[in-house]
């Protein structure tokens, strides 16, 4: 297997144990008792640039999120943050501009991975085509 393609599969390993490793942090981060539970709802919105760490970006995800009913409880760190609101918002969420439960600001991961893989065949191609015709 060509270095380029076991790097790449390396990557989406690592990233594949951060992830993990976040949602598992997240559960242990969250526990609710029943109390708790009773006519709320809870959702973790994300950024995979790290957005949350200026001041103006975790404002301006707060004032969209008051939209649908949503109130932060907490900021983990610069990349999640936790948002709860009551049961009963459900019922405006027809008339909202956005989805309510939205859970990415900014690039979307599927986005970001689409991206990576194009510029990983860009390189492969790249090097491919300077091995190649090099010599000639």
């Amino acid at each position: 297997m060509p270095a380029p393609i076991i790097m790449s599969h390396v990557g989406v390993a690592v990233a594949a144990a951060a992830r993990a490793r976040m949602r598992e942090e997240e559960e242990n981060m969250t526990a609710y008792n029943r109390e708790d539970l009773d006519g709320w709802e809870f959702k973790i919105v994300r950024s995979i640039s790290g957005k949350f760490k200026k001041h103006e970006a975790i404002q301006r995800v707060c004032q969209e999120e008051a939209k649908a009913g949503w109130e932060l409880m907490e900021k983990f760190d610069d990349y999640r943050m936790r948002f709860k609101r009551r049961v009963e918002m459900r019922s405006r969420d027809q008339f909202l501009e956005t989805d309510p439960y939205r859970t990415n600001v900014g690039i979307n991961p599927g986005t970001l991975g689409m991206i990576g893989v194009a510029a990983l065949i860009i390189i492969i191609a790249v090097v491919f085509f300077v091995t190649r015709f090099h010599g000639r």
